[in-house]
């Protein structure tokens, strides 16, 4: 049999960069082991772990931004079985007191992994949520280009030859991308020639992305079926929203145990803020805004189709509150809903 490591457990904590890591080494009591510093890639993951390691046994350790600069430095920890933490930067008490520096940030998150006080296990993305967000990103960069496309179009016509403004008149769209694009090569010698060039180029390139985002659509949906056919059965809950939801939860639900912490996840939590004889919650303004937006929409969707929300919205209406307040309360609900569907199952 294999001796146990007696050595004392340490607490590991990272402040991501871009190019480099700054890592720092607590004990047992919260004193400074030592920092040091590391190339953010593999070999320097390796060196990272192994400088760690070399102070004790590593018990867990906490990196900020686990699912930006830290996210390759998480996946190399995790996949050595070192429980990771995802930690937030110092606020700015402690800064103003401590000073800003890489090691200092380094050390409060150590600190942090350590008393594990405003921390939680890190998201995971290797999987159909990672798939999911590179997905939803290239799809949001070229609804964006086309958005502007279309705008150039729209005010490249304002300005146009008559004839080209009665030509075009009253189309919209996709239909006015294709006729300007029908338009190349038309009259390239005339005057308006170059405004025809101009219409014609800023038109494809709308085509184009058009296809694009459709192409990115179709791909979104067909992962979110395989990933999550629950989520789309529930009413309301389209292939985007349900990809912001699989993407909030990350390719390891199980780590959100209760579907209040879902809830508080999405931004959809009251937050208690009662203080001497008043007694009361305001908004939550934290949490993922993206699936704060996912349930949203659902929300809405729900509010124009389904008789159970539209019945639940005119009793709430009855008795005195508003729409804002009732959407609120429906979002809690639809939070709850989806925690029991996707979330639940895997926390087994």
């Amino acid at each position: 049999m294999m001796a146990e490591d007696t050595r004392p457990a340490v607490y590991g904590g990272v402040d991501t960069h871009a190019d480099v890591h700054v890592a720092a080494a607590v004990d047992q009591a919260g004193r400074v082991l030592g920092t040091a510093s590391f190339p953010a890639c593999e070999r320097g993951y390796a060196e990272l772990l192994g400088w760690l390691r070399g102070h004790g046994v590593l018990a867990r350790a906490g990196v900020e931004g686990t699912g930006s600069y830290g996210a390759g430095l998480a996946r190399h920890l995790a996949a050595a079985g070192v429980p990771v933490l995802e930690v937030t930067r110092p606020d700015r008490q402690r800064r103003r007191r401590y000073g800003k520096s890489d090691p200092v940030d380094a050390v409060s998150a150590a600190v942090t992994a350590l008393r594990l006080e405003d921390c939680g296990t890190a998201k995971a993305d290797d999987g159909p949520a990672g798939e999911l967000r590179a997905l939803r990103a290239a799809r949001r960069g070229a609804l964006k280009a086309r958005t502007q496309a279309m705008n150039q179009l729209t005010g490249l016509l304002v300005s146009a030859p008559g004839l080209i403004r009665v030509r075009l008149d009253g189309l919209r769209g996709k239909k006015l991308a294709a006729a300007c694009a029908a338009l190349a090569g038309s009259a390239p010698d005339e005057p308006a020639g170059g405004t025809v060039t101009a219409l014609a180029s800023i038109a494809g390139r709308w085509l184009g992305l058009d296809a694009e985002g459709a192409s990115l659509d179709a791909a979104m949906t067909a992962l979110v079926t395989r990933a999550a056919a629950a989520l789309l059965a529930k009413a309301g809950a389209g292939p985007q929203s349900a990809a912001a939801l699989i993407i909030t939860a990350g390719d390891n639900p199980a780590r959100i145990r209760r579907e209040s912490s879902l809830a508080a996840l999405c931004g959809v939590s009251p937050v208690d803020c009662s203080s001497g004889r008043q007694q009361r919650h305001r908004l939550n303004q934290g949490g993922d805004r993206q699936a704060n937006s996912a349930l949203w929409r659902i929300v809405q969707s729900r509010l124009q189709y389904d008789p159970r929300t539209q019945a639940y919205l005119d009793k709430r209406t009855r008795e005195g509150k508003t729409r804002k307040e009732i959407v609120r309360s429906l979002k809690r609900y639809v939070a709850r809903e989806i925690w029991k569907a996707y979330i639940r199952p895997a926390t087994g």
